[in-house]
């Protein structure tokens, strides 16, 4: 089976020497043979059978329900499977964790990210509303609802962590966690013992930023 990783537009524009650094570690482990930039809304052009490991939960939905003749993983299923990979140790500290929307449904993410976080010796305290019952970071309403209500439901989501210090695994995730007032721990940026970063926290320019990256690939 033909395995490909696809960053995604988020963690491009993001941080790319992430995608970079996953990217050697698959190849170098023989997890995959090369990397996919056209962007889960547009037809990907990947033979029959092709897998496609990802790093963001809108592109394991569209990847997955879209498109016929290929399948989708996620990179934290991988990992949590992988015998190989150096798992840093944060010596039992506590987070939370946001459960991306649109893997809401998918207990096989759910179980994977929390695998890794165990894994790199981090206490969980879980949010009431987690899993499958968990609720949007905010940032999905975009445009639908006015900026000002948008910021009111990520002050909400925020707030209904445990901890200060939220595990997020989609990059949307990360701005909105800041903007309610929450520190964000981007699973990948902890993966490689990298500070999380905010970058672009604006919800409308995050997403003029996101709307040129997807039109360009």
């Amino acid at each position: 089976m033909k395995r490909v990783f696809a960053p995604g537009c988020g963690l491009m524009i993001y941080q790319p020497h992430l995608a970079k650094k996953i990217s050697n570690y698959l190849k170098k482990q023989d997890l995959c043979h090369e990397e996919l930039h056209i962007c889960c809304r547009h037809e990907p052009l990947l033979e029959a059978g092709t897998e496609i490991i990802n790093v963001c939960a809108g592109c394991h939905k569209r990847f997955a329900t879209l498109y016929e003749g290929i399948t989708t993983i996620s990179l934290w299923e991988i990992l949590a499977e992988d015998p190989n990979f150096p798992f840093p140790d944060y010596q039992g500290i506590s987070m939370s964790i946001q459960d991306a929307c649109p893997t809401r449904q998918n207990k096989n993410v759910h179980k994977a990210l929390r695998i890794l976080m165990e894994k790199m010796n981090i206490t969980i305290i879980e949010p009431e509303k987690a899993r499958t019952k968990s609720v949007c970071c905010g940032d999905s309403f975009y445009p639908l609802i006015p900026d000002d209500e948008i910021q009111k439901l990520m002050e909400h989501r925020a707030n209904e962590m445990p901890c200060e210090d939220v595990v997020v695994h989609c990059t949307s995730c990360v701005k909105s966690m800041i903007n309610g007032g929450k520190t964000p721990q981007y699973i990948i940026s902890l993966l490689f013992e990298e500070e999380t970063i905010g970058g672009v926290v604006s919800t409308r320019e995050w997403h003029d930023e996101l709307d040129i990256y997807i039109a360009e690939h």
